[in-house]
């Protein structure tokens, strides 16, 4: 578990890994937020919570934004004291959009999820590709 510390606030913490855009991938991703988050100490709610966004922003990395020969990656940074904010950044060039879902589908409520269980949330065009970036308060 590579974590830095941010020279200008001691209690600063981020991570950031890259991930081949496999579906078992997903998994490994929440797994490594959540190793992450409980050795900065966040509570455990919160810290499901984040792990949760991890979790539906790399499948839709894997299911939507798919770009062959490349890796999506994941980075979470603490402030040291409530906030933490997580990237989800892949390839694709193409923004997501939330859409009203049918209630028998079983699947397309990603981004509403994390809507409602992020402070804020956007996306940010790259050169190559994109990051939706989430902020919680832990």
């Amino acid at each position: 578990m590579n974590t830095e510390s941010d020279g200008a606030n001691p209690h600063a913490r981020s991570w950031r890994r890259m991930f081949m855009p496999l579906a078992e991938n997903v998994s490994e991703a929440r797994r490594g937020a959540r190793l992450v988050l409980d050795s900065w100490a966040v509570p455990d709610d919160a810290a499901e919570t984040i792990a949760l966004i991890v979790s539906e922003l790399a499948a839709n990395a894997i299911r939507h934004a798919y770009v062959p020969d490349r890796c999506f990656e994941v980075a979470l940074s603490r402030d040291g004291e409530k906030v933490v904010e997580v990237e989800v950044s892949d390839a694709s060039p193409h923004h997501p959009v939330v859409k009203s879902f049918d209630p028998d589908a079983t699947s397309g409520r990603g981004l509403l999820l994390v809507e409602a269980l992020s402070d804020v949330w956007e996306v940010r065009s790259r050169e190559f590709g994109k990051t939706l970036w989430v902020r919680v308060l832990s």
